[in-house]
């Protein structure tokens, strides 16, 4: 309710910026500023808050709140809804229908990639939901060994494009360049030991992840808690090199800008250029 709290306190602009943010990711009618796949991105990480999110007003709704159905699984809103597949997979449908709408813009075939990496969550989330609605024969013999491959794809896909695209450290050069006088080499975080820091271990929690996008797997609620707070910190952590890689790249074109112009460009429209532009590589 705060968010629509209509009167000029608790940072109304602010407020009214994310509300439109927000509806530009559910209907990506648009092109696709910054703000808009950066928003995305951090609510792909939000996935099982918004299935909890769901489980709670079903139960509600229902009147499960503190009765016996509460632990019935198979219940209406139980731990084997085909609902909760459903909401888990919300957010990584966004962000791929935002990258088929920045190929319609822009005919990029970079896009397209980036629309493969967040459909590969998808045969992750639904056939590990499968568990609970085929035969147990056919889940170890089958559906397991699938989910198993489609994990190992998607933690290793997006891995790799946290760190070739997202991050652009691609065969680690940012972290060999710093003895060399080259643009970005100049990086916010200078000390190499912190790109190998985040390089590791955005590699494991990155295979994390996949336990909370598995329902067949969410039983123990204190391993629940410990992954989402991991996923907190990698997304935390991937945040901070996200905007480091593209405030370079804004920095690298306003400084050809200035040597071709011959003019300085204010920070004031570098960061407005950050917010706004909508010829950013999703």
């Amino acid at each position: 309710m705060a968010l629509i709290f209509p009167f000029h306190i608790f940072y109304l602009s602010s407020r009214y910026f994310l509300l439109r943010t927000l509806w530009r990711i559910v209907f990506p009618l648009q092109a696709i500023a910054f703000a808009d796949f950066f928003l995305a991105d951090i609510l792909t990480s939000m996935s099982k808050v918004f299935s909890d999110l769901e489980r709670s007003v079903c139960r509600m709704v229902h009147r499960q709140v503190a009765t016996i159905a509460w632990f019935e699984a198979d219940s209406v809103c139980g731990s084997h809804s085909v609902a909760i597949p459903i909401v888990l997979v919300l957010p990584y449908l966004f962000r791929l229908f935002q990258c088929l709408r920045q190929y319609k813009d822009t005919r990029d075939k970079t896009t397209l990639f980036n629309a493969l990496k967040y459909s590969t969550a998808v045969p992750v989330i639904f056939v590990s939901a499968l568990k609970y609605h085929v035969f147990p024969d056919n889940w170890v013999n089958l559906y397991r060994p699938l989910w198993l491959v489609s994990a190992v794809v998607n933690c290793l896909y997006s891995f790799y494009w946290d760190l070739t695209r997202d991050w652009d450290l691609s065969c680690f050069t940012l972290v060999f360049k710093f003895n060399k006088p080259h643009i970005l080499s100049h990086c916010l975080y200078g000390r190499k030991w912190v790109y190998f820091w985040v390089i590791g271990s955005n590699l494991i929690l990155r295979c994390t992840w996949t336990y909370k996008l598995s329902a067949h797997l969410r039983h123990n609620y204190l391993t629940v808690f410990t992954i989402t707070a991991l996923e907190m910190f990698r997304r935390f952590q991937w945040v901070f090199f996200r905007v480091e890689n593209e405030w370079n790249k804004i920095s690298t074109k306003s400084s050809n800008t200035q040597l071709y112009m011959g003019d300085v460009p204010k920070q004031e429209e570098e960061e407005e250029e950050l917010l706004n532009s909508n010829g950013h590589n999703v």
